[in-house]
């Protein structure tokens, strides 16, 4: 059974955010990129069944400019059999990717995807959905725990969902989207460093893909959220009960 496994390249997570003078985006030169961390749990969820033997093989897959590669090797260093870039110095929204990723698909006839849930660059939650709904696949979101039965070809979900967990069954092929409580992620070592160097890449483009990268979307502007307002210390609870009514407006 073979997994695919979708992972983008984002800003470092412990990188602080600085927007554009000109208000167009967030500052991206010279500054730290890594795995979407979601990704990273995606990818080790997918690692994790094939040492098990319930899969036989893990593709990582990538989209974006060539420096993605590097997030790609990082990938194949954790473990991933082989990689794929689909190479676009375009902008991707989640529906782009949610095309390439359908006709990918039909190339690689993997029996499940999973994707990070979202990726902590736009937030935008869509991409694993998507997917499903192209492909007219089950969907998963939200996983914290995934159990796989080979032999009944169905997986089983647990979701993290507002009123708490929602199990749900799934026949394969599937889309699985992960949550943070699903695993820990393993660090590449250095031998798999080294090992991820001869690993193979295919390369596409979108247009080989027969996906138009034409966006219906256009960003207006990016502003930094309003800074916080100093605290206030009150005498007593009628002065707390006063500003919260009269000058909060929460009351």
């Amino acid at each position: 059974m073979k997994i695919m496994v979708a992972i983008k390249r984002v800003i470092d997570y412990a990188v602080k955010i600085r927007v554009k003078p000109d208000k167009s985006g967030v500052v991206t030169q010279n500054v730290k990129m890594s795995m979407n961390p979601f990704c990273e749990i995606a990818l080790e969820e997918a690692l994790r069944m094939r040492e098990s033997g319930l899969a036989s093989e893990v593709v990582a897959v990538t989209m974006g400019p060539s420096q993605c590669l590097d997030t790609l090797r990082t990938g194949l260093a954790m473990g991933a059999d082989r990689g794929i870039h689909v190479d676009s110095t375009s902008a991707l929204h989640p529906l782009h990717v949610a095309k390439i990723l359908r006709n990918l698909v039909q190339i690689e006839k993997p029996s499940l995807i999973i994707l990070g849930k979202q990726a902590i660059d736009d937030d935008c939650n869509q991409t694993g959905q998507m997917v499903a709904g192209l492909l007219n696949w089950p969907q998963g979101t939200f996983a914290s725990k995934v159990v796989l039965d080979k032999e009944k070809e169905e997986v089983t979900v647990d979701r993290e969902v507002d009123d708490g967990i929602e199990t749900v069954q799934l026949k394969l092929p599937a889309v699985i989207t992960t949550d943070l409580r699903l695993n820990q992620p393993r660090y590449a070592t250095l031998p798999n460093i080294m090992k991820a160097k001869s690993k193979p890449i295919k390369k596409f483009t979108p247009q080989e893909l027969n996906v138009e990268i034409k966006s219906d979307l256009e960003i207006v502007e990016v502003t930094e959220p309003p800074k916080r307002k100093a605290g206030v210390m009150v005498s007593s609870v009628d002065e707390l009960i006063d500003k919260l009514k009269n000058e909060a407006r929460v009351i």
